[in-house]
């Protein structure tokens, strides 16, 4: 399978960052249009505002948006995904430690600050699950409880 790798801007990247991404994982504090554009997997981090038309095409991988401001349902295509909130205990943890390796790698005060009042930044995040992506990780989770 393809290789993935991990990136941590500290910074806004332009648009389409992450488009066709298919395995590596990315922080990032803001991006322009377009972004997450026919992503097919890995995961990407968005810490502050969003272009228009994100996710478009998205099949695979998951973005979880800061969406601090509440406008992030207006930028996002939501053909393909769906917007949820983070309720599992092991993404939660998940999310922190990679915000918390972007503040470590970058010296990001962006980061600094979400960390510290993280179960208020933490009720404001989307995640961004493709449609498709759940009903294959959902098949996966049957398949594998069946063989117990």
């Amino acid at each position: 399978g393809a290789t993935s790798g991990e990136v941590f801007f500290c910074g806004i990247a332009g648009e389409r960052f992450a488009v066709r991404n298919s395995g590596a994982n990315a922080v990032v504090e803001g991006v322009g249009d377009h972004c997450c554009e026919y992503m097919t997997g890995g995961k990407v981090i968005v810490l502050g505002e969003t272009g228009k038309n994100f996710a478009a095409g998205m099949s695979g991988g998951i973005a979880y948006v800061y969406d601090e401001n509440e406008n992030f349902k207006v930028n996002c295509n939501r053909g393909m995904v769906d917007l949820e909130s983070i309720d599992d205990a092991d993404e939660k943890i998940w999310l922190q430690k990679w915000i918390e390796r972007h503040q470590q790698y970058t010296g990001s005060k962006l980061a600094e600050k979400l960390l510290k009042k993280w179960e208020d930044v933490l009720a404001k995040f989307v995640k961004v699950m493709p449609l498709e992506y759940r009903a294959v990780l959902e098949k996966m989770k049957i398949e594998s409880g069946s063989s117990n």
